[in-house]
C-alpha cells in the first residue's frame, strides 16, 4: 500500500478518533468509580419500587436536591447508603 498525503491523513484522521473514544470510554470509568465508591447502585427503577413513589416525584428529589444522585450515559444512579440517608432524613420529620 502507497502511503501518500491522502492517505496518510486518513490514517490520522481515524487514529485520533479511536484516541477520542478511548478518552470518553476512560472519562466514564472515572466518574462511574467515582459514583459508586464500593457502594450498590440502584436505578430509577429500582427507587420508583423501594419508595412507592412516580417517576415524576424522584425527579422532584432529584430537583431540590433531597436526594444525591449520579448521571451515567445519560441514566440516573442512587448509591444505596444515599437513599438510606434520604429515608432517615425524611423519617426524622415525623417525628
Amino acid at each position: 500500500m502507497e502511503i501518500n498525503k491522502d492517505n496518510f491523513e486518513a490514517i490520522v484522521e481515524r487514529l485520533f478518533n479511536k484516541l477520542e473514544e478511548a478518552d470518553k470510554k476512560m472519562d466514564r470509568l472515572l466518574n462511574h468509580d467515582a459514583c459508586l465508591k464500593g457502594d450498590e447502585l440502584l436505578d430509577n427503577q429500582d427507587l420508583i419500587g423501594m419508595l412507592k413513589v412516580s417517576h415524576r416525584t424522584l425527579q422532584r428529589y432529584r430537583s431540590q436536591g433531597k436526594l444525591i444522585y449520579c448521571n451515567l450515559n445519560g441514566k440516573s444512579f442512587y448509591r444505596l447508603t444515599d437513599v438510606n440517608k434520604f429515608i432517615d432524613d425524611q423519617f426524622a420529620g415525623i417525628k
